[in-house]
């Protein structure tokens, strides 16, 4: 008997330890940025009223593997078909407000070199006056990414926060040269900051990249990622780094939210996780490179919603053949 009671008590504790690691694993993350309609032309092709914004690409990356709050504002013009396919995708919408007026707009030109592009328009229209308000259920979201709007923006959604787990941050150079104060204040209270090599040198005022890490991280955050484009990305924790390189890509057709598709892939694998250290983040930066490819090969958000997981892992697992002897 004692022998029986034993094992069952033995089953209860690992049921638990696994019933917890399921609750972990289910962790949500919210992601607050824009949310547009592109014009955009490339060698390959041209696209018109393409679905787009920061916090569009982030949410359907990040979807593949957690549940997802979205904050943004859109106007009478989005398309109400994809807000029923970001709800099909795990993604609550109840922070996304459509409102009297037209959508944020950006129109461009891909040179042959997809990596430069000319801004032909920018139409704020009711991105003007944004004003993220958090529903309730949004304020204890254990994983956030505040995606790349103004800082002043950004320090309004921390401040309607309680005690996020893991907050990730993404800036310009426009916000760097122009808001730079507020942006030390944001970039003073996030885990992670993620920019490009460019934006690394321009706020540290450094142009040796361990040297402008060595900075940023006495700014405050202890993670920094340095994405480089074609050529891979960065993870940084202090005296430790790590380096994935880019899935190399057939024919990269649309690069637009690119960076927003890794840095979806990178939190939503992150927040899946049961603990966030070094080796977890690593991972995820593989995956964040995956997400990244896989936005490039189409337009649009074409590139990343109609994928399985399998297909994800595939590549990850491709990856890593890529660089292990």
């Amino acid at each position: 008997m004692n022998r029986i009671l034993k094992t069952k008590q033995v089953f209860r504790i690992f049921y638990h330890q696994i019933a917890g690691i399921q609750i972990i694993m289910k962790k949500t993350v919210l992601a607050v940025g824009s949310v547009a309609l592109d014009d955009i032309k490339t060698p390959f092709g041209e696209r018109r009223n393409s679905i787009g914004g920061s916090a569009i690409f982030f949410s359907m990356a990040a979807s593949h593997f957690t549940k997802v709050q979205i904050v943004g504002v859109a106007g009478e013009d989005f398309p109400r078909e994809t807000i029923t396919l970001l709800q099909k995708h795990q993604i609550d919408t109840q922070g996304l407000s459509i409102i009297s007026g037209k959508t944020f707009r950006w129109g461009g030109v891909y040179h042959d070199d997809i990596n430069i592009r000319d801004t032909l328009y920018t139409h704020l229209n009711v991105f003007a006056d944004f004003q993220p308000i958090l529903p309730d259920n949004y304020r204890t979201t254990p994983f956030v990414f505040l995606g790349n709007i103004q800082p002043s923006l950004q320090l309004e959604v921390l401040k309607q926060l309680h005690q996020p787990e893991f907050v990730a941050l993404d800036t310009m150079n426009l916000w760097i040269n122009t808001t730079h104060a507020d942006l030390m204040k944001v970039i003073a209270l996030v885990n992670l900051l993620i920019i490009n090599d460019d934006e690394l040198n321009l706020l540290s005022g450094e142009s040796n990249m361990l040297a402008g890490l060595q900075k940023i991280h006495q700014m405050g955050p202890p993670f920094v990622i340095v994405k480089k484009g074609e050529h891979g990305a960065y993870l940084s924790y202090h005296n430790s780094l790590f380096f994935t390189p880019a899935f190399p890509v057939h024919q990269p057709t649309d690069p637009t939210g690119a960076g927003d598709s890794f840095a979806g892939g990178f939190m939503g694998y992150l927040a899946a996780c049961a603990t966030v250290n070094f080796l977890n983040m690593k991972k995820a930066l593989i995956y964040g490179s995956i997400l990244g490819s896989l936005a490039v090969e189409h337009f649009s958000i074409d590139g990343i919603t109609t994928l399985s997981r399998a297909q994800i892992d595939k590549r990850y697992q491709t990856l890593r053949k890529m660089v292990l002897i």
